[in-house]
């Protein structure tokens, strides 16, 4: 504060206005005050919330009357307040101790006579005024300002015109739009002054605080005289020059400059225009008046202004950092002088220490030196607030690591504040935060005497109330309401929640309402009632509690409200876009009414209108007569994007249908042009009088999905459609279509089912699939349905993949139920083929017309070199390049054409480059500008005939006559070229004239095409001659696609011909194909003899190897053709053609016969990767799979090389399938069981679909038998292997069953995907059906040795037998096992498939082991010997120590027996506990216990801190138990003075009696060497947890005892044991001790029982329904829904681990973002597994999964998943989509260089040039040193090198950089290269803390290596350094 001459007198009046008091700069003496009430009264502060919830007020400066005036009316409120406070009993006391004149809440600044200031000077709403300046930390950068934080949590608002001087904004506005968020950040300090406060007439207490940022107003008295060297400025940045920045301070009369290479680089944001940037003043250059400047971070904050001479208040800015000293101490504070002439205070929440105590003032003596901060200056009272945190006077702001509405248990209180509050320490994570609770906040009732309900040290719970972000204290709240009801923060308030509040203010703006947990919020005034009101204080009054319901909750601002109608509305809300579904009726309120509809506000903002067609209105009518704004209506959505904001709504609530004089009707043909394109349409303008719009969808641009693609990548705004049809009208939108399929059947397209006519082939699209069938659309909404079964005329077709959504098909109406209205449709390419060339000559214009858009003249005059390539006519071309697939020819007149010749239309011609050729054309792809060119002679020759013009008429005419085609003509053609889509043919009869055929139809676009080859003669229908309408093309339809229109002359044939079933005919071969034989015979018949057909017993290599085409055989026919154009089936086996007709007949109608277990054979017609097809006969096919082919792995591994088509495969019958006529066949034959079990589940099944079933598939597997198999995945830990054995089903190979031999690493040469030959052990049904199959990959086991001699192993050794059964173990037997589970109490390890046994901690080894789990890992081979064999419990004891099998040696016993009680012993002490010490006797392997009451005659509080392990001791002997080995001793004093033998006092022998009865007992005994760790295991509390073992565990084990439940059960034993030695040498005899025995024993078996129920209960689940308690308990643990995921797929039940995903996925709450990130991680996993394909179902699972989680998440999760699988193809391609959409994240680029690297392929700088352009610049250090260490690593060293090299010559001075390239090259290890790196690093000029780090990290690499010299030198040169600094 500033001292003046005036001074001030005390004034008391009723006007409440802000006091300030003044104090002098004169030292006083301080009064000191007895009355301890007033001064823990100026300690209270009044918190206000982080954010408040509706912050209002202001006023304008005071005068002086004013401010004496308001004096002393804040002396009589706090009077008021403590009368209020205290009860009766206080009031004497409180009228002695009323507040003085300098009371809490005042500034003061000049000198009062007589005393020094009370209180320290504190901000709050009432004093705050205009003028004032105050340091502040931006909290909030929103769009149109900033929220500023303020010193005693106030909050203050910064206009984005307030922000920066007129000067910068409006060039910084022009060129950002959001300018705010690129200058300021969260958490950025900066210096504010108070322009206004706004005021509220009935709330003095709410004001809002205008700032103001303006370095004018701020900086308004400096000069550049006052600029002084070393002094910290702030300014703006005005330009960015070259070499650094030219700074603005607000003032015209000088200006900045700051060097780029001066920038501070503490923070990595990019310098901007308008930024503030904070430097030290190195130079002045008066002439230029140019401030340079040096922004080192350092030096900035310990940067201290100067001691001016004549310095005024008016240069002290807020933030300054100035050396003060202690004055004096105050109330609630301290008071500083600084600068010589000022005095500032400094009050509590701004000391050193954050954490001040009662005794706080202790800290700070007179004339203490401090650095301080200006907190603020009041220019007005010339008072200052100074602060020492040590944040703030390291200039960052204080962190925070506290949430509002966070709950902590354990706050320790630090001060208490009578009457006032609580000062708490809360244990936040890194650091603790201060607190401060109100004592309004403390409890529900009044607290009179806080000090006595809490002290200082004691706990409490508290919840977070707010933040005060520039002291970095939190306010808290100890009310129990606080931790109960629904909301407490405003995250708790969710739209449309109904609840009661309380109001708590009411305004002509509405009303304030508050929420039980404190949250308030607002109802506007048109929300306190259905209709307006005119007086809302009448309506609502303060203090009444109503219901609300909340309307939204964005940005913290709550507003509810009280309409009855919305309150106790039941329809469903709207909260968001998305919510709004077609159809959902809901209730909303009127926000707007125009002329045109109504606008519709819903909650949280949502806003829909509705147009005035939906209003309800009759013609005339005003929308404003029938409703006001305000009214509460139920409306329809009828239409909503959520893209675009938009909601569409009615008003009535059954929609109404339009006009049809309104619209143009359906099935219309109209011309349109395109008026815009969207993603998924096109809109049209319609070319009519209406003026109407409408859209083409993508899929409706053409027939062929394809050229419907690539039109919409063409198309322009403007282009006309010359013809479209009108297929659906929606509302005012209308629906068109392109295709020219319904185009050209527009009139008989049908829009009412009336017009539909059964047996009819209908044009439609389709519009929907559905697993069981598939939707197809005509006009308007009339949609027939064709099943499953009558879509495609292959029943094993996916739907999905057989048609699309939008194709255009021909349907046949089946069936028109018009009661029902339902369509019954077949979409069979049999029934629906195409009668004419339609498709194709669609493909055709479409080309044209894609051709003429991508040309750029309108015209397309582009496409006149088309009229010199006619079909047919021969150009001149030369020879380019030669492909593989043919030769390029280019033509001098058309540089921009291509053609090209393949090589069968060369004409056996060899060319060469450059050379000229004549060629003709076949065709011409416009679009693409390409040419298809023939060198064959036939169609050279005929282009010259036609071109030749001497000729005569007579052969003129004889050749016109041969080429007349007609139209539906069937004619023979010859396949020249196969195009994608279509066949270019040629027709040798009418003089080899080019014609086009589409290879697929309508329905069939989706169908795998049907292959054809150069020169394959082709039967097809002419269907359209060259015009302009086919492009010039002459159009044709294959036999293979449609019906031949047939001949009357074949017709007349057909007709006289009699052939039937069973005719015997002669036919020709015409072609010889893998599987079947063409043959024609008589006049037009085709026929074909199927593989099987050919010979009686199909067991021929080669049946067709004796066949020649053109030879002719006598077949009988065994089967009409189904079709016209179809073959007729015919045979030739013997047996048929010596039968009659009657045996044909038969041999077709034989009946589908097959008994599992048979034998039969077939030709192999198709081979897949996994499974093999034969076809038995023409009518019957089989399938075999892989696995089923063989047992031995290298056949399995040459599985598609085995089987080649045509190939002979005989099999066994295992499934049998009458629908599809299908029969699964393995190749070993099935034992009786399995044929029962078959047969009698096929019949069961019935007509069943389903070809394979769990019991059938698993039938003829039995134990014993010999399989193939193929490794599946390999479990963790000690899980083992799941093995394939059959399509969906899987076994599991034990850990034991690996190997013969028992060796470290069983798992060792085994790989997903492997095949193996495996035994089957054990096949298992639980009770719900599923069969679990345990096999063994032994060799050693009867039949699994491998046939090839080469491979047969060696006698197996006697290790290699596993016992099966507990009997096969006895006592003293040598085991081997793998280690299973490692617990506190010991191991468990797998002895074999199942058998386990347990190892106590005691018997894992014969020394000491200090962590079990890292000495015995999960999967270890152990070595032992069996302890003990428990047949009833199955319990087996194992033990790995090399001693006896009792566990004590001779040695020790007879160590033990040398012993006498009395004897002196040394030793060491081995192990410190709470109850004694541990001692190793000297001379023997023996360890005994000195009970802590014997360690000394005194008492000793803490036995770890006086001994510890290794120590030298000497005891005594106190006691013997030779039977169990142990010894107590004693080391008390008095045992080594006395040398008579002591005896243990008969008192402490009664002690231990009762103590024996507990733990102590056995704690004070003492056992050998190996059981000393047996101990540990006793007094270890709790078994390992359930899941722990779960996890740990791949395999579920036999019932086992847990360690913890036998050791305590031992222990029972040991103490009974204990009872009965004692009391043996008193009065039992030798028969007492053997009954004792024998009861303890069934004690112990009692135990046993016990512990295994026990165990049963806590050990893994092993059924489904264990998993089911689990996961009900535990509903949001991802951990245990993976588990029992798991259990369902290692039960080979694929589908229900499916099911359990997806369960997993709607149970866990939506808040627990990890847990349902893992269930999606391992969805991924499975699918990947098990989906078919596995690609396409990991990616559909991954679009779910970007819906519900964090997108960058789900991408680096489904990254992860490829890598693990070593997916690299689909990893890259991740990655590359991850690098666009995140192109921000360091992260993923980073990932981008890794995968690189790890792929050993180039492009790393390629990928690290765009993340620098795509990346922040903030994140470029991040990345490149990143990348560097990658480089390192795995890439190339000296690209690593470079990239540190250049980011160093950038960033010299950071030593983090310098540390981690040192860190890579110390790696590498080239020493030359690390030293003269080091070399380097020291000799920069850095602070000495970096210097002594770089120092100490040379000091030490040297010291690893050893070379004294250069330790030395190191040494030396730090010393050097140290001189150097200190001079």
């Amino acid at each position: 504060m500033a001292a003046t001459s005036k001074n001030f007198q005390k004034k008391k009046s009723n006007e409440g206005k802000p006091k300030f008091n003044k104090a002098s700069k004169k030292q006083f003496k301080t009064k000191k005050d007895s009355n301890d009430a007033v001064k823990s009264e100026a300690v209270a502060l009044q918190l206000e919330d982080d954010v408040p919830d509706f912050p209002r007020g202001g006023r304008s400066s005071l005068s002086k009357q004013e401010r004496d005036e308001i004096r002393a009316e804040v002396d009589a409120e706090f009077e008021a307040e403590e009368l209020a406070l205290k009860k009766n009993k206080r009031k004497k006391l409180q009228k002695k101790s009323q507040v003085m004149p300098d009371d809490l809440g005042s500034l003061f600044g000049d000198g009062i006579s007589g005393k020094l200031p009370r209180y320290a000077n504190k901000i709050t709403l009432k004093n705050v005024s205009p003028g004032m300046k105050i340091w502040g930390v931006v909290a909030e950068v929103n769009e149109k300002d900033l929220v500023i934080s303020l010193p005693g949590g106030l909050r203050g608002l910064v206009r984005a015109a307030d922000a920066l001087d007129s000067v910068l904004s409006n060039e910084v506005e022009n060129n950002e739009g959001n300018f705010l968020k690129n200058i300021f950040y969260t958490g950025q300090l900066v210096s504010c002054i108070v322009l206004q406060l706004d005021d509220y007439k009935k709330e003095t207490g709410k004001r809002k605080i205008w700032l103001s940022l303006r370095l004018s107003l701020l900086q308004k008295g400096f000069t550049l005289d006052a600029v002084q060297e070393g002094m910290v400025l702030t300014g703006y940045v005005k330009s960015i020059e070259d070499h650094g920045y030219i700074l603005h301070f607000g003032l015209s009369s000088f200006m900045g400059f700051l060097p780029k290479d001066g920038q501070a680089e503490s923070r990595d944001i990019e310098v901007r225009t308008g930024q503030f940037l904070q430097g030290v003043v190195r130079r002045i250059d008066k002439t230029r008046k140019v401030v340079y400047l040096s922004s080192d971070p350092d030096t900035a904050s310990k940067s201290v202004t100067k001691d001016l001479k004549g310095i005024s208040i008016d240069l002290l800015i807020p933030g300054m950092l100035v050396n003060a000293s202690v004055r004096s101490i105050l109330e609630n504070g301290i008071m500083l002088s600084f600068l010589t002439y000022f005095t500032g205070t400094v009050d509590m929440f701004h000391l050193q220490n954050q954490f001040p105590n009662k005794n706080w003032k202790d800290d700070y003596n007179q004339n203490k030196k401090v650095n301080a901060r200006i907190l603020f200056i009041d220019p007005s009272t010339r008072a200052v607030g100074l602060t020492l945190n040590p944040h703030l006077v390291r200039n960052k702001a204080p962190p925070s690591h506290v949430n509002i509405g966070d709950i902590y248990d354990q706050s320790k209180v630090v001060r208490v504040d009578r009457g006032f509050g609580l000062l708490l320490d809360i244990p936040s994570k890194p650091v603790s935060t201060p607190a401060y609770v109100n004592v309004s906040d403390v409890a529900e009732e009044e607290v009179q005497k806080l000090e006595k309900k809490f002290k200082e040290g004691s706990q409490v719970r508290v919840r977070i109330l707010g933040f005060r972000h520039l002291e970095g204290l939190a306010t808290g709240i100890l009310k129990v309401s606080a931790f109960e009801g629904p909301v407490f923060i405003h995250s708790d308030v969710k739209p449309g929640m109904v609840i009661r509040a309380k109001v708590i203010a009411v305004d002509s703006f509405g009303a304030i309402v508050q929420f039980p947990g404190g949250v308030k919020s607002l109802c506007p005034i048109r929300h306190m009632s259905e209709f307006e009101i005119a007086k809302p204080g009448k309506k609502f009054k303060v203090g009444a509690e109503l219901v609300f319901r909340v309307l939204g909750c964005k940005s913290k601002r709550i507003t509810v409200t009280y309409k009855k109608t919305l309150v106790k509305s039941k329809l469903g809300i709207i909260s968001s876009y998305a919510d709004a579904t077609e159809g959902l009726i809901t209730h909303g309120w009127i926000t707007k009414i125009e002329k045109h509809g109504c606008f519709v506000r819903f909650y949280n903002g949502v806003q829909g209108f509705a147009p005035r067609s939906e209003l309800g209105l009759g013609p005339g009518y005003d929308p404003s007569t029938m409703y006001h704004v305000g009214q509460v209506v139920k409306c329809r959505v009828t239409g909503s994007t959520p893209a675009s904001r938009r909601i569409n709504l009615s008003f009535q609530m059954k929609p109404v249908r339009i006009s049809e004089d309104d619209m143009i009707k359906l099935g219309t043909i109209v011309s349109g042009v395109v008026e815009g394109l969207t993603p998924s349409a096109v809109v049209i303008h319609v070319n009519s009088k209406a003026h109407l719009k409408g859209t083409i969808s993508n899929e409706h641009l053409a027939d062929h999905h394809e050229r419907a693609a690539l039109l919409k990548s063409v198309l322009k705004p403007g282009y006309k459609f010359d013809q479209l049809v009108v297929i659906d009208i929606e509302g005012n939108n209308i629906l068109f279509s392109a295709k020219y399929s319904l185009i050209n059947s527009a009139e008989q397209l049908p829009s009412d089912i009336t017009q539909i006519q059964p047996n009819s082939v209908v044009h439609g699209y389709v519009c929907n699939l559905i697993e069981t069938g598939c939707f197809v659309r005509f006009l308007g909404r009339l949609t027939g349905f064709s099943p499953r079964s009558k879509a495609t005329d292959d029943h094993k077709a996916d739907l999905a993949e057989a048609f699309y959504i939008g194709q255009s098909v021909r349907s046949n109406i089946l069936d028109v139920n018009s009661e029902t209205a339902r369509i019954t449709l077949s979409l069979k390419q049999s029934s629906c083929s195409s009668t004419d060339a339609t498709f194709i000559q669609e493909y055709f214009l479409l080309e044209e017309k894609i051709a003429k858009l991508q040309s750029s003249d309108s015209d397309g005059s582009e496409l006149k070199w088309v009229e010199g390539f006619n079909i047919g006519s021969v150009i001149e071309g030369k020879i380019g390049e030669a492909k593989d697939i043919g030769v390029v020819v280019s033509f001098d007149k058309y540089n921009d054409v291509l053609g090209f010749i393949t090589h069968y239309q060369l004409g056996g011609l060899t060319l060469e480059t450059g050379s000229i050729v004549q060629a003709a054309v076949l065709d011409v792809a416009k679009a693409e500008r390409l040419v298809d060119l023939s060198l064959k002679p036939e169609f050279i020759k005929k282009s010259r005939e036609e071109s030749s013009k001497g000729q005569t008429h007579k052969k003129k005419r004889k050749r016109e006559a041969s080429k007349v085609l007609e139209l539906h003509q069937t004619v023979n053609a010859v396949v020249e070229i196969v195009k994608e889509h279509y066949l270019v043919l040629a027709i040798p009869e009418y003089n080899y004239v080019i014609g086009y055929a589409s290879i697929a139809d309508y329905n069939t676009q989706k169908f795998p095409l049907k292959q054809f080859v150069n020169g394959q003669r082709v039967i097809a229908t002419v269907m359209a001659l060259p015009s302009s309408t086919t492009s010039g093309r002459l159009l044709l339809l294959l036999n293979s696609i449609s019906e031949v229109t047939e001949t009357s002359s074949s017709k007349r044939a057909k007709k006289k011909s009699s052939y039937d079933v069973g005719s015997l005919v002669s036919a020709e071969v015409t072609e010889i194909m893998p599987l079947e034989l063409r043959l024609k015979f008589g006049i037009g018949f085709h026929g074909r003899v199927h593989i099987t057909e050919v010979n009686d017993d199909n067991v021929l290599e080669k049946p067709f190897g004796n066949f020649k085409v053109g030879q002719t055989i006598t077949a009988r026919i065994v089967g009409k053709a189904s079709q016209k154009g179809h073959l007729w089936n015919l045979s030739i086996k013997p047996t048929v053609l010596a039968g009659t007709a009657e045996i044909g007949v038969k041999s077709i109608l034989d009946d589908f016969d097959f008994s599992a277990g048979q034998l039969v054979t077939g030709y192999v017609y198709k081979v897949g990767s996994e499974w093999v097809w034969l076809t038995i006969s023409r009518h019957v096919k089989a399938q075999l799979f892989i696995l089923d082919s063989a047992c031995e792995p290298n056949e399995l591994q040459q599985f598609q090389e085995r089987f080649k088509v045509g190939k002979p495969v005989s099999g066994h019958v295992l499934n049998v399938n009458k629908d599809k006529k299908l029969l699964r066949l393995v190749r070993h034959p099935l034992g009786y069981l399995s044929i029962r079990n078959v047969d009698g589940e096929d019949k069961r099944r019935g007509e069943s679909d389903n070809n394979i079933s769990n019991e059938s598939v698993t039938a003829h597997i039995h134990e014993g038998d010999i399989l193939g198999g193929r490794i599946s995945k390999i479990l963790s830990g000690v899980g083992g292997l799941l093995v394939q054995i059959c399509p969906n089903t899987y076994g599991r190979v034990h850990f034991t069953e690996l190997k013969d031999a028992w060796e470290s690493d069983p798992l060792s040469g085994y790989y997903e995907g492997q095949f193996v030959k495996c035994k089957v052990l054990e096949v298992s049904h639980s009770v719900k059906g599923t069969i679990h199959i345990d096999l063994s990959l032994r060799l050693s086991l009867d039949g699994m040795l491998p046939k090839n001699p080469s491979e047969l192993c060696s006698d197996v050794d006697s290790t290699s037998k596993r016992a099966e059964k507990i009997e096969d173990l006895y006592p003293h037997m040598a085991v081997q096992g793998y280690v299973k589970n490692v617990i506190p109490k010991g191991c468990f390890i797998l002895l074999s498939r199942k058998l386990d046994a347990k190892i106590l901690m005691s018997n894992l080894s014969d020394g000491f082991i200090d962590d079990p789990k890292k000495e015995f890992p999960i999967g270890k081979l152990v070595a032992g010997r069996v302890l003990v064999v428990e047949p009833l419990s199955k319990r087996v004891e194992v033990t790995l120590k090399k001693s006896n099998t009792n566990g004590t040696s001779k040695s020790e016993i007879n160590a033990v027996s040398s012993l006498h009680v009395g004897d002196i012993v040394s030793g060491r002490i081995r192990r410190v506990e709470s109850y004694g010490l541990f001692i190793a006797l000297d001379h023997t392997n023996m360890v005994g216990l000195c009970h802590v009451s014997e360690l000394s005659d005194d008492h000793i509080e803490n036995i770890q801190t006086k001994y510890g392990a290794g120590e030298k001791v000497a005891a005594k002997i106190l006691k013997l138990d030779e039977e169990r080995h142990r010894i107590s001793l004693g080391m008390k004093n008095s045992y080594f003075t006395d040398d008579i033998d002591i005896q243990i006092p008969s008192k402490e022998d009664s002690d231990e009696d009762i103590e024996e009865t507990g733990v102590m007992d056995d704690a004070r005994s003492i056992m050998l060497t190996d059981n000393t760790h047996g101990m540990d295991l006793e007094f270890e509390s709790g078994a390992s947890s359930v899941l722990a073992q779960a996890e740990s565990r791949a395999s579920i084990p036999p019932l086992e005892v847990t360690l913890d439940d036998i050791e305590h059960s031992d222990m029972d034993i040991l103490i009974s044991q204990n009872q009965a030695n004692s009391n043996e040498a008193v009065a039992i005899d030798e028969k007492n001790k053997r009954r004792a025995k024998k009861k303890a024993m069934e004690e112990r078996e009692q135990e046993i029982r016990v512990a295994e129920e026990r165990q049963l209960e806590k050990d893994v689940p092993r059924t489904a329904d264990e998993f089911e308690k689990l996961v009900r308990n535990s509903p949001n643990n991802s951990f245990i829904w993976i588990k029992y995921m798991a259990f369902m797929l290692n039960s080979a039940d694929i589908e229900k681990g499916r099911a359990i995903t997806e369960r997993a996925l709607r149970t866990i709450n939506v808040r627990e973002e990890n847990e349902k990130l893992n269930i999606w991680v391992a969805y991924f996993n499975l699918e990947n597994q098990y989906g078919n394909p596995p690609e396409e179902a990991v990616q559909k699972v991954f679009q779910r999964a970007l819906q519900y989680c964090d997108p960058k998440k789900v991408h680096f999760a489904l990254l992860g998943m490829y890598e693990r699988t070593e997916q690299h193809k689909l990893a890259n391609e991740l990655l590359d989509k991850m690098t666009k959409k995140f192109k921000h994240s360091c992260k993923v680029w980073s990932r981008r260089v890794q995968m690189l690297l790890m792929q050993q392929q180039d492009g790393v700088q390629s990928v690290v040039n765009r993340a620098l352009l795509c990346l922040p610049r903030h994140k470029h250090i991040k990345f490149i040193s990143q990348t560097a260490i990658l480089e390192f690593k795995s890439g190339v060293p000296d690209r690593g090198r470079s990239m540190f090299e250049g980011i160093l010559r950038e960033y010299p001075k950071r030593t983090d950089l310098w540390s981690i390239y040192l860190d890579q090259e110390i790696r590498l290890g080239d020493e030359d290269v690390i030293r003269a790196l080091f070399e380097r690093a020291v000799s920069l000029s850095l602070p000495p803390k970096k210097m002594k780090f770089l120092f100490k990290k040379y000091l030490d690499y040297e010291k690893s290596l050893g070379n004294e010299e250069r330790i030395e030198s190191v040494k030396q040169k730090a010393m050097d350094y140290v001189e150097s600094t200190l001079t």
